[in-house]
């Protein structure tokens, strides 16, 4: 996606960040061990420059931040130098340290507009706010939005109101900015006493936004609470939840105005208000692919404003698709357990334990989570995944109960609870039970292809249900046609049945869908054989061998390389659970 106009400064301003290192971090497919420096040069600039990138490589901003640091404390006169370990204390969230190095940078480069940025935010933090329009007005002259924002809230600080509302106005007069110009003076307005105006403005900006993000909902709830308006608020909570389904924030909120309490404005002081600000871009940058801004701006947000949790959470789920779970763990940790963000925090940590490969400490994690709140269903069925993932399918089984149980009424959102529970009743061995809970799945969510699937391919596996079976399963490829795993179930049907070259041509498209699954690859080379397409066989088996099968599966492909399938007397692996199914599995489905 194309980084919007308003973040580009800073994304611009960033491009360089860990240059070396940075192109690598946007490329680099699994996470690893950060890279340690050779043993002679530990101790060098350039050996502690290399760590860096390294660790920037492996999305570690602690350790790059770390060794570029110490790089720069070697060789304190490099510009370069300066310039990467600035950025990098901003990327690792250490806004005193990048502070420091940033009056280093404006002595060499006054205009370095991120470095006037992290000072202007230490100045708002330290509610000197004179300080921080000053480091603010070029940005305000040129109407780049991050300088606008804060300078109206560092006006808010010196308690200027009609200042801070005119550079909102003059803001607004850029038609792509105007939400954002409404919803802050919309904020800024009710701080003020005005509550026509805040009114007018927060409602400008609600009705504007073609799909309301949540803070904007939630503001205009409740400043509509506020002034007596509970039909009002109370539409805006259920028109976000029909659109988007629930969301803890907003159905806390809608707890409060069933509570009767006195509802509380979101955003109460300038600090809070300019890091609303940097929020609303961080997750922008977020939204759009660049990471690294969006870093930066939640970074900064969090540190003006440490209890803004929607920030937290963001910056986790960043450092969540950059594959630095060790890093989301540690920012969902901060979550503050009242917060309506906790329940989900903790579940988060559990599923990050277990990418990590540390099952053990998932269970803990998510069995302490339920413990803490019986009735949580994502807990229970996180934790229900992860047992089912550990092949613990009697504990997997029970979780999904505990879920199923803690349901008033099932609906089609809760689909995914029987669907798993069904497969580990399968893996159990209980068809019966298994069969009911597929049943069930698919009566909540018709059509579901991976429901579908899955019933389908075991009622042909058992010769059970036949033509029904293949129609399940040709449904299911209808709806998922780029599916591999689906398509995979259906050629492996035609194999199961003895019906080779139907077998074939389905296979081969599976695996032009997934070409380096060796499941699909080794059911190919079966379906070869079938078909006397021998040579081929081979280079399917040798091909699946290659892309590293399970153990179990590893063998029997190797004995048909060998052997042949005939002499071999392979049954087909897999045989009674769906490709589909292993294939989540495996992704921790």
């Amino acid at each position: 996606m194309t980084t919007p106009a308003f973040v580009r400064p800073l994304a611009a301003a960033l491009a360089l960040v860990l240059a070396t290192g940075a192109g690598l971090a946007n490329t680099a497919k699994t996470p690893a061990k950060v890279l340690q420096p050779p043993a002679d040069s530990a101790e060098t600039p350039a050996g502690n420059f290399l760590a860096a990138v390294g660790a920037s490589a492996q999305r570690d901003t602690t350790a790059a931040a770390s060794y570029i640091t110490q790089a720069l404390r070697e060789d304190p006169g490099n510009r370069e130098l300066l310039e990467r370990a600035f950025e990098a204390q901003l990327a690792d969230g250490d806004i005193p340290e990048a502070a420091k190095l940033a009056r280093r940078i404006l002595q060499k480069e006054p205009g370095n507009s991120v470095a006037r940025l992290t000072l202007a935010v230490e100045a708002i933090g330290a509610r000197q706010f004179q300080t921080a329009r000053n480091r603010l007005a070029p940005g305000v002259q040129s109407t780049e939005l991050t300088a606008n924002l804060l300078t109206a809230w560092a006006y808010v600080g010196s308690r200027q109101w009609s200042n801070a509302l005119g550079v909102l106005d003059k803001l607004r007069r850029n038609n792509g900015l105007a939400i954002f110009s409404d919803y802050h003076a919309g904020m800024i307005a009710d701080l003020a006493g005005r509550p026509d105006e805040a009114e007018k403005r927060l409602k400008a900006a609600y009705e504007a936004a073609n799909r309301a993000p949540v803070r904007l909902v939630e503001a205009y709830a409740r400043f509509e609470a506020r002034r007596g308006n509970l039909t009002e608020a109370k539409n805006a909570i259920d028109t976000f939840e029909q659109r988007v389904g629930r969301h803890p924030s907003i159905r806390a909120l809608a707890d409060e105005l069933a509570s009767g309490k006195p509802i509380e404005r979101m955003v109460s002081t300038a600090q809070q208000g300019a890091a609303e600000a940097l929020f609303g871009l961080g997750g922008e940058g977020s939204r759009t692919g660049d990471e690294l801004a969006g870093i930066v701006y939640l970074r900064l947000a969090r540190y003006l404003d440490p209890k803004h949790a929607l920030a937290t959470v963001t910056l986790a789920d960043i450092f969540e698709r950059l594959k630095r779970y060790d890093q989301a763990i540690a920012l969902y940790q901060t979550i503050d357990p009242s917060s309506p963000l906790a329940a989900s925090s903790d579940v988060q940590i559990g599923l990050n334990f277990e990418t990590m490969g540390e099952s053990d400490q998932a269970i803990k994690r998510l069995t302490a989570a339920v413990e803490k709140r019986p009735r949580d269903i994502d807990a229970l069925s996180a934790l229900g995944n992860v047992y089912r993932a550990q092949k613990k399918y009697r504990e997997s089984v029970d979780s999904f109960s505990q879920a199923i149980d803690a349901i008033a009424k099932p609906e089609r959102q809760h689909w995914t609870l029987f669907y798993f529970r069904g497969s580990s009743y399968e893996r159990l061995k209980e068809w019966p039970k298994a069969e009911a809970d597929l049943k069930k799945a698919l009566e909540l969510y018709p059509d579901q292809p991976q429901a579908l699937n899955y019933l389908g391919y075991t009622w042909v596996d058992m010769s059970m249900n036949l033509d029904e079976g293949f129609k399940m399963l040709q449904r299911a490829v209808e709806l998922a046609p780029r599916d591999g795993y689906i398509v995979d179930s259906l050629g492996w049907a035609h194999y199961r049945l003895g019906q080779y070259d139907q077998a074939v041509v389905d296979l081969e498209r599976a695996v032009l869908l997934r070409p380096s699954d060796p499941t699909i690859n080794d059911h190919l080379g079966d379906a070869y054989w079938r078909v006397g397409r021998k040579l081929e066989a081979h280079f399917q088996w040798n091909h699946a061998r290659d892309l590293k099968p399970e153990p179990d599966d590893l063998a029997k492909i190797l004995n048909k390389i060998e052997h042949g399938l005939d002499a071999a007397q392979e049954t087909p692996a897999t045989a009674v659970t769906p490709p589909a199914v292993e294939a989540e599995k495996e992704k921790g489905g």
